[in-house]
């Protein structure tokens, strides 16, 4: 993968999944106890973790969730695809449309409060899809003036600066007194939680701001050399 997103056709995605599809009969069922989001592959008895395709995107090491578009979400998406079709590729490329599709809509209902979801309905979702490809999140291409795990995603309203391995992104809009650059995680909420954020004046250094922001991202999340 380059990191550069490509167009995709209903066509493409139904031909990736069918060439993937398993023969035998698979079953989710997600639900809630105290509180915690609870997923099962019932057909092989085993309880679904972020772990494997945290490998894939970083959205939400936390745990899964369900029912809005969100980072849980999306690694619920990406982990459920991962274990359906046992092709990282398929996983990281459709998760976000399979999310948007499918997840987003999820509830815990009926008398056993949880959902069911079938390997049939994923096949059906997956041929419905036509989101961009993505080998981010949202898409995106590469910038020269940030590092590489960071990318600009187009937007018609704004500038987004997303990072690839974390949950971060960077959002450029016109403020009271210049450009307010806002660095920002989705985390398991229905909207962004501010991390930090530059004021620029109109006749200002953007990019250098946008970059100050990254290296904080990376201070964030990365200790110091020499700390655990």
């Amino acid at each position: 993968m380059n990191g550069n997103a490509r167009r995709t056709t209903s066509n493409v995605v139904q031909t990736e999944a069918l060439a993937n599809r398993r023969d035998d009969s698979v079953e989710y069922v997600g639900f809630r106890i105290d509180g915690q989001a609870v997923v099962l592959n019932l057909s092989e008895h085993q309880r679904l973790t972020p772990d494997r395709s945290l490998d894939l995107v970083n959205h939400s090491p936390t745990g899964f969730e369900w029912g809005y578009a969100g980072s849980g979400p999306a690694q619920l998406a990406c982990g459920l695809l991962l274990d359906y079709y046992n092709d990282a590729q398929i996983a990281r490329e459709h998760y976000i449309g399979f999310r948007n599709c499918v997840i987003s809509q999820l509830e815990c209902d009926g008398p056993a409060a949880c959902w069911h979801l079938t390997g049939e309905e994923i096949d059906a979702a997956m041929a419905t899809i036509t989101d961009d490809v993505v080998a981010l999140p949202d898409g995106g291409g590469p910038s020269p003036s940030l590092p590489e795990n960071w990318r600009t995603v187009t937007r018609p309203d704004r500038r987004v600066f997303q990072r690839a391995d974390r949950d971060h992104y960077i959002v450029l809009g016109e403020g009271t007194d210049g450009w307010l650059a806002v660095l920002c995680s989705q985390g398991d909420r229905a909207y962004p939680a501010p991390l930090a954020s530059r004021t620029v004046s109109g006749d200002a250094d953007v990019d250098r701001a946008v970059r100050a922001l990254v290296d904080e991202s990376n201070d964030l999340i990365e200790p110091p050399e020499g700390e655990c």
